[in-house]
């Protein structure tokens, strides 16, 4: 198969996996459902890195996603029959590992295919004299020019470690132009396509904020990106797939998991305040207006390390005296426990109702979590001490699981090394090894200064209601941070929110963010708020601080939130 796609003008890049544990039809669905040049699968998170990096303790020959190549014994064959060239960051601690199982699976079916990989992302062998401190895991996120590198000396299948997400998309775009690495609005233009695709479903209608409006969203199909020359692109699916594209699920898509208006990666740092979203027809929706800066001198590092053990015990609490019987179990458990671990955390959820109709819902969960570098100390020395309670504290005592052992969890943490410490290596598919420089030019990250502000709405007659009613939500997690995108869809809309939901209003809406810091950015061209709430998540997802640890119903909590709207706004 050739790098280069059939139009020159256009390369058509689907996504078929947008984590680890994704559908596994998906690429099957992809190639069989229409036209593309490229297939890309995205496999990697923080969470997964922790996950391959235990499995990795286990068998020094594992560390990379073991799905992706029950789905290319599946789809190989059919694959290079249909040109398509398949680039995925599945190789995740081990992608020279994982190239050779593709290339032993391809001798096995009979089949001549070409295998590329990308490597170096690998530090942990310097996390010491690079200052990084002695993690389990540490990846430095490369960027896309290795991959475009193994594409165009003809690989068939690339398959590389820790990339940026975007970069398994940025990377075919860069073999087919022949973009230079000054290219900026180019490069920035297909990375806002690849953060749009890489998470699959999302763009399609998943996690849609209204999602009621959507008219089929049984089985929602992977998202394509059409990039074009200059870095537009037109986000789209296949016909015959479910789900929809729209303005709206494509902002929500771009709203996801960003920081601020600068959107920074190894290659190029993207101004998302210039980005425009517009409709192209039927599930087609246009990127455009994309600019692109240097990237910052360094790469960003994700160092995993496990931090100890972890276990949890949840108590029901049912009908009168909620309260009283949190707080009897709290203090009883605590002045029972031979040994009291290093953190003991207590939540209680009210989910009961008064005069409920069911027991259930006259229920209320008081979970208990604990955390402690010795497992003896969270283990059944813990556990079995709540269970001793059954009979002795609040009347209706009971539990929802049963006593266990302690079990390991991981502490995700950012690290920052020079991009020149980094040997950004690309091994081409006859085993030629080519390293990638580093940009040679970079500019420093700063923020983007707020800009000016439209006029505020006249005062009007309101209405309080859920924010939810006029206002979209995307929420999700970067390490411990949680961020939040909200936007609305008018002008008038727009005026109103901007001015209202400040960060102060929205520490009254969220009161879990006390204690946090909160950054709001304002993206004008999408009418769009992000709020950074730095530190929600603790020490990331596998530390589990709250019972949502990826921040994923973030936003769907603060849409629920009441608030005064004028009348005129809505629907």
């Amino acid at each position: 198969m050739s790098a280069l796609a059939a139009d020159p003008d256009v390369i058509r890049i689907g996504n078929c996996s947008g984590f680890y544990g994704d559908r596994l039809t998906a690429m099957r669905e992809m190639l069989e459902g229409g036209h593309l040049d490229v297939l890309t699968g995205d496999y990697l998170a923080e969470l997964t890195m922790l996950i391959l990096g235990r499995d990795r303790m286990k068998d020094s020959g594992l560390g990379y996603a073991k799905t992706f190549l029950r789905q290319l014994e599946d789809c190989l064959g059919l694959a290079l029959e249909r040109k398509v060239q398949i680039v995925t960051n599945a190789g995740g601690l081990n992608p020279a590992g994982l190239a050779e199982k593709v290339s032993e699976l391809a001798a096995r079916l009979g089949l001549d295919v070409r295998v590329g990989f990308v490597e170096g992302d690998d530090l942990l062998d310097r996390a010491t004299e690079l200052g990084l401190g002695s993690p389990l895991t540490a990846n430095a996120y490369l960027g896309a020019y290795g991959i475009a590198d193994c594409l165009t000396a003809g690989a068939d299948v690339v398959v590389t470690g820790r990339v940026t997400d975007a970069s398994v998309v940025v990377g075919p775009a860069i073999a087919h132009f022949g973009w230079q690495r000054t290219d900026y609005d180019q490069l920035a233009g297909a990375v806002v396509a690849g953060h749009v695709i890489e998470c699959g479903t999302q763009a399609t209608g998943g996690n849609f904020a209204f999602f009621t409006e959507l008219p089929d969203l049984g089985r929602p199909g992977f998202p394509l990106a059409e990039i074009r020359a200059d870095g537009s692109t037109v986000i789209t699916k296949h016909a015959s797939s479910g789900g929809a594209v729209t303005v709206d699920t494509v902002a929500a898509q771009l709203m996801y998991e960003i920081q601020g208006a600068r959107y920074a990666g190894p290659d190029v740092t993207t101004r998302l305040d210039t980005v425009e979203l517009t409709g192209d027809g039927p599930d087609r929706v246009l990127i455009s207006g994309a600019q692109g800066e240097p990237p910052p001198p360094q790469l960003k590092v994700s160092l995993n390390t496990l931090g100890g053990f972890r276990n949890e015990m949840e108590f029901i609490l049912t009908g009168l005296d909620i309260e009283a019987k949190a707080e009897l179990a709290q203090r009883q458990l605590e002045s029972w426990l031979p040994q009291r671990p290093a953190e003991l955390d207590w939540t209680l959820a009210r989910l009961d109702s008064p005069d409920a109709e069911t027991e259930e819902q006259a229920s209320a969960l008081l979970r208990c979590v604990v955390r402690d570098p010795d497992p003896n100390k969270v283990g059944r020395a813990f556990s079995s001490v709540a269970v001793e309670l059954a009979l002795a504290s609040y009347p209706g005592c009971s539990f929802t699981t049963p006593p266990g052992n302690g079990s390991p969890y991981g502490v995700y943490r950012p690290g920052f090394v020079d991009a020149a410490e980094v040997p950004h290596t690309a091994v081409r598919p006859t085993g030629c090894r080519v390293l990638v420089g580093a940009p040679s030019e970079t500019r420093v990250l700063a923020d983007v200064p707020e800009p000016e502000l439209p006029e505020p709405l006249p005062v009007a007659p309101t209405k309080r209601v859920p924010l939810g009613r006029v206002a979209m939500a995307r929420s999700g997690d970067k390490g411990g941070d949680a961020n939040i995108g909200v936007w609305v869809r008018t002008d008038e809309q727009w005026r109103w929110l901007v001015h209202t939901l400040t960060v102060d209003r929205l520490r009254e809406l969220l009161p879990e963010t006390a204690g946090s810091a909160v950054t709001r950015h304002v993206l004008p061209n999408l009418r769009a708020l992000n709020f950074l709430i730095t530190g929600l998540l603790g020490e990331g997802v596998a530390y589990q601080a709250r019972f949502d640890p990826q921040a994923k119903g973030l936003g769907e909590w603060l849409r629920s939130r009441h608030i005064d709207i004028p009348l005129e706004l809505l629907p």
